[in-house]
């Protein structure tokens, strides 16, 4: 008889679980496992960065060919967005309410005026929206700049349509290309146990109990955030959206969950995050547009974070926000989602508008700087969550259209 082969989201979870257990021994030396163990894990996140833009420039490329219709890209296009607007809104709401009712900040003793942060400047909107056209076609897959690379390949998808017969080459040198891609992102994948290991060792030994207990309940608070988010409003929108069940979409998510906790990075996980949707129905197109997309503005637990630490340093400063300021920092962080699209370290300029349109001191970023990275690993795994729920919701909509309009077509 054969032997039944391990599955490769259970090899992933096994690697993430040895990660967190074998990094606890060496917390008395965790230079050791910076010097000798990361580097395999930085090995696979580069492995997954050197065939991710080829991977998005072609699935874009690909999808917007396979609509065959502009408006149908901009219909996809801006529900995604409204998407994305509506549950990052709820996210940062959530956020401040968890952060008011457990009062996060409160006991805290810290010497407020031994902090020091130099604040970084946030694009104003009009640059946001200059920095999305590239001036050289070739520069934004150089530096992978995603959003660049989006509309990249939006033009050259639309360019490929309008050309009809004599753009046909060029879409099947994009399919050909594709599914190159795709067999390349796949073997990659395979290696992902390993990568989530070497991962998660070293951030296990260097975040020892010294630097997460004086945070913990900051910590505890923002990851029931992320809980009760991925929980309540993912189970809802997959559930009355997409008509699926909400156990079998974190099912099926679990492999690309468990590498953007491992990586803390939405674009690093994305070639698996494609694969995870598609086997949940995703629509191969609406997938491969909606997912870098989200990969780049979407920021649900990006927002849950920035909710918690605003009501965290106001707390610590011994300051009291009203309502107003609450309302406006949910404002902000929803706009700052979208404008900050594509800017690097795009998660402190959006807490630094979020702090300055409460009125609160920007040191206070200070306090959280030392345990980002703990913080990071849960609010990207939420962030790529949500780019898949809402690729599977738009998919499953835009099959009942289809089925309505051939019902209509087939009774006249």
């Amino acid at each position: 008889m054969k032997k039944k082969k391990i599955s490769l989201p259970i090899l992933i979870m096994i690697g993430m679980v040895l990660g967190i257990l074998g990094g606890i021994p060496f917390q008395n030396n965790p230079e050791f496992a910076v010097t000798y163990i990361k580097p395999f894990g930085t090995l696979f996140l580069n492995l997954i960065k050197m065939i991710v833009v080829p991977v998005v420039l072609c699935s874009i490329i690909s999808g917007v060919i396979s609509m065959k219709d502009i408006k149908k890209v901009g219909a996809v296009g801006l529900k995604s967005v409204i998407f994305f607007l509506i549950t990052t809104a709820v996210a940062v709401g959530l956020g401040l309410v968890l952060a008011n009712l457990t009062q996060v900040g409160t006991g805290f003793n810290l010497a407020t005026e031994e902090l020091t942060y130099q604040a970084v400047e946030a694009p104003s909107f009009l640059e946001t929206l200059l920095n999305m056209f590239p001036s050289n076609a070739f520069e934004p897959l150089v530096s992978a700049t995603m959003l660049q690379v989006i509309v990249l390949a939006l033009f050259f998808g639309f360019g490929i349509i309008l050309a009809g017969e004599k753009g046909d080459p060029a879409g099947r040198f994009i399919e050909s290309m594709n599914e190159v891609c795709l067999q390349i992102m796949g073997i990659i994948i395979k290696l992902s146990p390993v990568g989530v290991f070497a991962l998660l060792l070293p951030v296990v030994a260097e975040n020892g109990p010294s630097v997460l207990l004086p945070l913990l309940k900051l910590i505890l608070v923002v990851y029931a955030g992320y809980l009760i988010h991925m929980v309540v409003v993912f189970s809802i929108t997959t559930r009355g959206l997409a008509k699926m069940s909400p156990l079998l979409f974190f099912k099926e998510m679990l492999p690309a969950m468990t590498m953007a906790f491992s990586s803390s990075s939405s674009v690093g996980a994305l070639p698996l995050n494609i694969e995870c949707s598609q086997k949940l129905g995703a629509k191969k197109e609406i997938a491969s547009f909606v997912l870098p997309l989200g990969a780049t503005i979407n920021m649900n637990g990006t927002s849950i974070y920035q909710g918690v630490c605003a009501i965290f340093i106001a707390n610590v400063f011994g300051i009291q926000l009203s309502l107003t300021q609450q309302l406006m920092i949910i404002l902000t962080a929803t706009l700052a989602s979208v404008g900050t699209a594509g800017v690097p370290g795009s998660g402190v300029i959006m807490l630094s508008m979020v702090l300055q349109s409460a009125g609160l001191p920007l040191e206070g970023i200070a306090l959280v700087a030392g345990i980002d990275r703990i913080l990071d690993m849960g609010r990207t795994t939420l962030n790529i969550t949500g780019d898949a729920n809402c690729a599977v919701c738009l998919s499953a909509m835009e099959r009942r259209k289809e089925a309505r309009l051939a019902a209509k077509d087939a009774s006249q």
